[in-house]
């Protein structure tokens, strides 16, 4: 039995939770619909790593095996990979690799409504629901193609089937295994929920648990064993990467780097929310804690665990542990449906009111619509102004003399996917020990804007990438970029 607090939820209280799973639908088809018309408002397309994963999967159907090493090539996925590889059958694979992405948004959304719903009340979980859909970042991460929110949304339903049926066993299993083959933390949640079921589970079961567990390790160091004759090739390239990028954080760093990194991902006032609805839950409703409190835990875990392997550490890694705080944000305000009718839940409930229109006119006065507006045009842009220049008549005819240079590795998936070319046609000039190019095409960034996105990544890369090599002719501009060549 919980806390005396508790609301019983007879017969009434069921009618008012079917009631409010009907408002949730029709808020959600509402989101599909909105978001549909994003899709096509903001043409996006694939971020550096998603269109490596297109490459590779276009590399797998051209019956080759893909290339998993190269100048800051990124950590191969399998899962992606896989997916890229039916995306790629169509014309417009990198479009709908965004339209899978933003599916997996709205269906992460919809289990952050179920976990918070399940483990405490539909309110909670609408408003969870709205938390993470107003965390702009996660939005912006699925506009971009990112698989963190597929990895996301997989664990989070994990989670909410887990937290509807406690050791529901191979449906959770399942799941979390194939998010190992997108990050493999989510090793690390297969083994401590193997733990949990093996508790009570007869040997024939824990087995079978242990194999599902194995999924993800094991496709994933064949995978790298297959392509690069190294098993542990993604743990030592994902680090010797974070290295050269300046990504790696030392293990006194990370007390420092995970609060800073939840506030960009969540902001500090829902963060301090969290915090006192973490206290509330515990202390109203501690059995209906245990899940999201295991999913922040075990985020927090597996992000120092990442330090500690020497891979990058960057705040998205820290997003399972960022749910599960809005979650208990929106405890705080709404936490007040676990109570009977009464002073305290009134009080409660006027006290989040006026907290959430306070929290809603603070927003509106200071966010900035333009922003995200330029932001979201931009991607669309360049990359129509990319593929512009390098199918124009000049650049194809220049392409027959040489290769394709870039100033660093950002616009090397990109390039490659346009024009279909295989890795030694497109070469970084940030490449240590590259040789230079003494024909073929050039490509410079010219938009200031345009520069920080696709043409600088850090200080170490010499500043004359961003030069034409001497003597070449200038045969193609645009908003964003010029093409040089020499034949």
């Amino acid at each position: 039995m919980e806390g005396a607090t508790l609301s019983r939820r007879p017969a009434l209280a069921r009618g008012r939770s079917l009631d409010a799973d009907v408002i949730a639908r029709i808020a959600f088809a509402l989101l599909c619909v909105a978001t549909a018309i994003g899709f096509f408002v903001y043409p996006t397309y694939p971020n550096y790593d998603s269109y490596y994963s297109l490459l590779w999967g276009r590399e797998i159907l051209d019956l080759q095996l893909p290339g998993f090493e190269g100048f800051r090539v990124p950590t191969e996925h399998p899962l992606a990979i896989a997916v890229s590889a039916v995306v790629g059958l169509f014309p417009s694979g990198g479009r709908l690799f965004i339209a899978l992405i933003l599916a997996s948004f709205l269906w992460l959304i919809w289990g952050v409504y179920r976990l918070g719903r399940t483990a405490f009340t539909p309110l909670v979980g609408g408003v969870a629901a709205a938390l993470t859909l107003t965390r702009f970042d996660f939005g912006f991460l699925a506009a971009r193609g990112y698989i963190d929110i597929p990895y996301m949304a997989i664990v989070v339903w994990a989670a909410a089937l887990e937290a509807a049926k406690p050791r529901r066993g191979v449906p959770v299993l399942l799941l979390l295994a194939a998010a190992g083959l997108l990050r493999p933390e989510a090793w690390v949640l297969s083994g401590l929920y193997w733990l949990w079921l093996a508790w009570r589970a007869s040997w024939g079961q824990r087995v079978l648990y242990a194999a599902l567990v194995a999924i993800g390790p094991v496709v994933w160091t064949v995978t790298d064993l297959i392509v690069t004759g190294d098993p542990l090739f993604s743990l030592l390239h994902t680090s010797s990467s974070a290295e050269d990028l300046g990504r790696q954080r030392t293990l006194s760093e990370l007390p420092t780097a995970i609060p800073d990194f939840f506030n960009a991902l969540v902001k500090l006032p829902v963060a301090l929310a969290a915090l006192v609805g973490l206290g509330l839950a515990l202390a109203i409703a501690p059995r209906r804690t245990a899940m999201p409190l295991a999913l922040l835990l075990s985020g927090i875990a597996t992000f120092v665990l990442i330090g500690v392997a020497g891979a990058s550490v960057i705040e998205r890694y820290l997003a399972i542990a960022a749910v599960a705080l809005l979650i208990f944000a929106a405890v705080a305000f709404a936490g007040f449906t676990m109570l009977r009718r009464g002073t305290a839940r009134t009080a409660w409930m006027l006290a989040s009111v006026a907290l959430i229109v306070f929290g809603i006119v603070f927003t509106a006065t200071r966010v900035r619509l333009d922003y995200f507006d330029s932001e979201l045009s931009f991607r669309g842009a360049a990359h129509d102004d990319l593929v512009r220049v390098l199918e124009s008549p000049e650049v194809q005819r220049g392409l027959r003399c040489g290769p394709l240079s870039l100033p660093n590795h950002k616009l090397v998936p990109d390039s490659r996917w346009i024009l279909d070319l295989p890795a030694d046609r497109v070469i970084p000039r940030a490449e240590p020990g590259a040789p230079k190019p003494r024909r073929g095409v050039a490509l410079v960034v010219t938009s200031r804007f345009a520069i920080f996105k696709h043409a600088w990544s850090n200080d170490t890369d010499p500043p004359r990438i961003q030069l034409p090599p001497p003597g070449w002719r200038r045969i193609v501009t645009s908003d964003f970029y010029a093409a040089y060549a020499r034949c």
